[in-house]
């Protein structure tokens, strides 16, 4: 019968990470590892504090399912036994992982998808000042795109700076929920006209109700307010796209599903990650296949990644080997 294991990771970064709301020095990551029938499937996720995650609390709630799994839980059971959020995600994916190496069939014909190809992946700037994250985009100036983390007070000069650095890099930037509602106007207006193509989550989610009358030439895309399909109601008419990511909604099951409606409903796609391993991206680069935006940088800000993980030709990004995952 599966046997379920679940492990805390901790993954040093290449240098220190900071956004609107802090800054990391390692990637903290849980594993979930379904082994049986001579195969064994893995996910990865992040717990993240802003949706009241933590990795005791991921592991802990991981390990309660062992005699489901055991009993023979499929995807299906588990999206009713877990809500969308990191815990799930792993499992989700280790799901996946192990159904593939069960049956030989790769989970992009298992979820009756396209064969995957390569994409080009983001690379992100970590929040700093205007000089330091000048001379970060001067390094990466020949990434095709760059996304940048901004804060509130100081990011035209940060974007400007790094415009001035990298002035033949595409240009995305992610507030984090840091803006204050009178900036989002003037300033989407000043990043128009330094070229910038989307602004991610300018107001903390639930104060972003403006952003429905609110005229803008860069188009704003949901993170923090859209987790899964349940939010696309509450974010119509205020975003023009919404970032997918794997540890909201809780795995590739409903991260498909979302993107699904997502589409339907009009609304941009980008697929976006949590700092993390190629374990964690895997799943990502079959969601990222025809999407508008992809941000799935995670390993490349490690210090070291997995043994055969994912490989990147600069911002190139390969789908998985089926040994490695799915």
């Amino acid at each position: 019968m599966p046997q379920l294991t679940v492990t805390w990771e901790s993954w040093p970064l290449a240098t220190v990470f900071a956004i609107s709301r802090g800054s990391k020095t390692s990637a903290e990551v849980v594993v979930a590892t379904i082994g049986g029938e001579g195969v064994t499937g893995r996910g990865e996720c992040v717990p993240y504090a802003r949706y009241g995650e933590s990795v005791e609390g991921v592991v802990d709630t991981l390990r309660t399912l062992a005699p489901d799994i055991a009993a023979g839980m499929d995807r299906e059971a588990l999206q009713r036994a877990l809500p969308a959020g990191a815990a799930r995600n792993a499992l989700d994916c280790a799901l996946w992982d192990f159904e593939a190496k069960k049956t030989g069939a790769p989970v992009w014909k298992l979820a009756g998808l396209p064969e995957p190809g390569p994409v080009t992946t983001a690379f992100t700037l970590g929040l700093d000042s205007p000089d330091a994250m000048g001379r970060a985009a001067r390094a990466e100036s020949h990434r095709p795109l760059i996304k940048m983390k901004l804060a509130g007070e100081g990011d035209l000069e940060r974007v400007a700076a790094v415009r001035e650095a990298a002035p033949n890099s595409r240009l995305i930037v992610d507030a984090n929920e840091g803006w204050a509602a009178d900036m989002v106007g003037p300033f989407g207006a000043a990043l128009a006209g330094l070229g910038v193509e989307m602004i991610e989550q300018p107001l903390p989610a639930g104060a972003d109700g403006l952003l429905a009358d609110l005229p803008h030439a860069v188009p704003f895309y949901a993170d923090e307010s859209c987790h899964d399909r349940a939010s696309l109601e509450s974010i119509a008419g205020k975003y023009d796209g919404v970032n997918i990511k794997l540890d909201k909604t809780g795995g590739l099951t409903e991260a498909l599903a979302l993107k699904r409606e997502a589409e339907a409903a009009g609304l941009g796609i980008m697929v976006g990650c949590m700092v993390a391993t190629s374990l964690a991206m895997a799943p990502g680069v079959l969601l990222a296949q025809d999407v508008a935006i992809v941000d799935l940088d995670g390993p490349l800000l490690l210090a070291r990644d997995r043994d055969d993980g994912l490989v990147f030709a600069e911002s190139e990004l390969f789908p998985p080997c089926v040994a490695f995952w799915g």
